[in-house]
């Protein structure tokens, strides 16, 4: 059966270490490459991070219906998810993974059902969250208070997600992640 697993999280909450962990612990998953409109950050690949577009191309594929799903994210920053990328992952014999926002992460979950699980990565704290955004040393002041700002609105989410995760402890974080899933792939 085609499985997709949604992961979900404020920005500093761990969910892409996460996800990258258990990209290499489960052979028979496999990243959804978001698009987006927003610049590339150092070391960031198109096609391999994001599939970078231009505010005009994204608007044309959004036109078009091929998104699977797209938010305005941020103010005039745009992500979503080409309809083209589980086609992509199943014809490999493989289960989606994507890695979106609380609204896309809903959005997919009414798409797809109980073909979906629906992760939230908790950080332990507000101020914890805020902590990681400072050290990763690549945001403004200003961008980081806009995030946290987010982050809280986000958090308000998380009861309707299948599964919640509290990222206080990363490996215990990444074994209870990996349960989640698998037990979700036996059934």
């Amino acid at each position: 059966m085609r499985k997709v697993i949604i992961f979900s999280a404020p920005s500093g909450s761990g969910k892409t270490t996460i996800v990258k962990q258990l990209l290499q612990q489960l052979n028979t998953l496999e990243f959804s490459i978001s698009a987006t409109n927003r610049p590339s950050r150092a070391g960031e690949v198109d096609g391999r991070d994001y599939y970078f577009l231009t505010t005009e191309e994204f608007q044309q594929k959004a036109d078009h219906d091929e998104f699977v799903e797209w938010e305005e994210v941020y103010a005039n920053k745009f992500y979503g998810t080409l309809k083209s990328e589980p086609e992509r992952i199943w014809s490999e014999n493989k289960q989606v993974i994507f890695d979106v926002d609380v609204y896309g992460g809903l959005s997919l979950k009414k798409k797809f059902g109980a073909q979906a699980l629906l992760i939230f990565i908790m950080p332990p704290s507000v101020a914890v969250l805020q902590q990681r955004l400072e050290s990763r040393g690549t945001e403004s002041p200003a961008i980081i208070a806009e995030r946290i700002a987010k982050a809280e609105h986000e958090m308000s989410f998380s009861p309707q997600f299948d599964v919640v995760i509290i990222n206080d402890n990363l490996p215990k974080a990444i074994a209870d992640t990996r349960a989640a899933i698998e037990q979700f792939l036996q059934n």
